[in-house]
């Protein structure tokens, strides 16, 4: 079965486990270590990251197939879906700034971060590169952003639980983050037999 011919619900759901942005293809890594030290903030972050990732699919498969092809400008995909994201996290921060004040402070951080997670970039690379229609690359967008957020909150609930467990000093920190996540990396390869992708 290849990608192209799954529908849009097999691809939500592989995209979440079987195909997850973080565990399989290592991308947001670096936010996903920095911000999972807390259990609230990365169920934030992952919000933010899911609604985020979801929108700039849509938005970037619109401008891709109906502004880039026909104009013959495909090799500038990269460099345009990197402005559509930061232009609509900014846009996304103006509104919650002048709408909701204290979510915006509440949110702090997380919306800059959100602009330079590669994952979101590289959800919307995939989405072009597996051909994927409208309804499949807003599956897809959801399902990552969802994958992404169960990974980083797992991740932060398992070091919210060995904060007062005896760890070896040299595995304390980020050693000890990145052990846990190549550990959670290979329990989500146990998925990858339920939907079979060439």
């Amino acid at each position: 079965m290849t990608q192209q011919s799954l529908g849009a619900f097999a691809i939500f759901w592989a995209a979440i486990f079987t195909n997850n942005i973080l565990l399989s293809n290592y991308l947001g890594m670096c936010s996903f270590i920095a911000v999972s030290r807390q259990l609230k903030a990365s169920a934030g972050l992952g919000a933010a990251v899911v609604f985020v990732m979801t929108c700039t699919c849509a938005l970037n498969y619109l401008v891709y197939y109906y502004l880039l092809v026909p104009m013959g400008l495909e090799h500038l995909r990269l460099i345009v879906f990197i402005v559509v994201i930061a232009a609509f996290v900014q846009f996304i921060e103006m509104v919650i700034d002048r709408f909701s004040p204290t979510l915006y402070y509440a949110l702090g951080i997380f919306l800059p971060l959100i602009t330079v997670n590669c994952a979101i970039l590289g959800a919307n690379l995939f989405m072009v590169i597996r051909n994927y229609d409208f309804w499949r690359s807003v599956a897809y967008g959801c399902g990552s952003g969802l994958g992404w957020t169960l990974a980083i909150v797992a991740l932060a609930g398992i070091r919210e639980k060995m904060k007062n467990s005896p760890v070896p000093e040299a595995l304390a920190g980020p050693a000890q983050a990145f052990i846990i996540t190549g550990i959670m990396a290979m329990a989500f390869t146990g998925f990858a037999g339920m939907i079979p992708i060439e």
